[in-house]
């Protein structure tokens, strides 16, 4: 079901009052959207059956649910592939994304997730709603964001998304300035994976390396800095350090 934008922009509201543990009120929809005739939007929402009020309290309806799921999800993969991807000032990724969201057919959007490596998070840290092509993971289509494990040795990548749950071994990682945005190379897999940041060589584990989500780089113009002997990286800690 095609919906106008309007609706569609007072879809996502209320998915991100909820999301945000704020009151789904019809009064706090009203102060937060910048849609002139809300109002009359939410009433033609009800009719459609979208939303139900009850009490002054905005529900979504299986089909609203459906719907605001599924422009939540455009947006905020057009996010990380407009951030991550096409590298844009972060001031031009939100109006961008905003555009994104109302234009991407079912089939676009698959192929956009598909190619990112059905990325788990937007940018800014909220979760992507899951697609068809995220359950199947089967793709004829080369992601550009895979996770590093997937990279080949010697390979130079930069870090997209990094999906650990674990808040410990995130601040271990990013006392390392294993972080998104940073260019890492890989020197081996096993017996572990070895990663070489700046001039420091850290050692992950088969579950760490999994989660952290890179798009390989062109070594010549990503890899910089002085060029250790023989190929192999000077380390300022001695051996690799060790996660997991």
């Amino acid at each position: 079901m095609k919906v106008p934008e309007n609706h569609e922009e007072l879809l996502e509201l209320i998915w991100i009052l909820r999301e945000d543990g704020e009151p789904t009120t019809v009064e706090n929809l009203l102060a937060r959207t910048e849609e002139s005739n809300a109002a009359e939007l939410l009433e033609a929402m009800q009719q459609d059956g979208l939303i139900e009020i009850h009490d002054g309290k905005i529900n979504l309806l299986p089909l609203g649910e459906e719907l605001a799921a599924k422009v939540i999800r455009r947006h905020r993969l057009a996010e990380v592939l407009l951030s991550e991807i096409l590298e844009l000032p972060s001031e031009e990724v939100e109006d961008n994304a905003c555009r994104f969201e109302h234009i991407l057919s079912e089939k676009a959007t698959d192929s956009v997730c598909t190619l990112l490596g059905h990325p788990p998070k937007c940018p800014h840290g909220r979760p992507i709603p899951r697609g068809p092509c995220c359950a199947r993971f089967q793709t004829e289509i080369k992601p550009l964001v895979t996770p590093l494990t997937q990279l080949r040795p010697g390979a130079v990548a930069k870090i997209v998304f990094i999906h650990q749950r674990r808040k410990s071994t995130l601040d271990r990682l990013s006392a390392f300035h294993v972080v998104p945005g940073t260019i890492i190379k890989l020197h081996q897999k096993h017996p572990s994976y070895v990663i070489q940041v700046d001039q420091t060589e850290i050692a992950l584990d088969n579950e760490t390396a999994n989660e952290i989500y890179v798009r390989e780089v062109e070594p010549s113009t990503s890899w910089g800095g002085p060029r250790p002997c023989a190929g192999k990286p000077r380390h300022r800690h001695g051996p690799p350090w060790r996660f997991g």
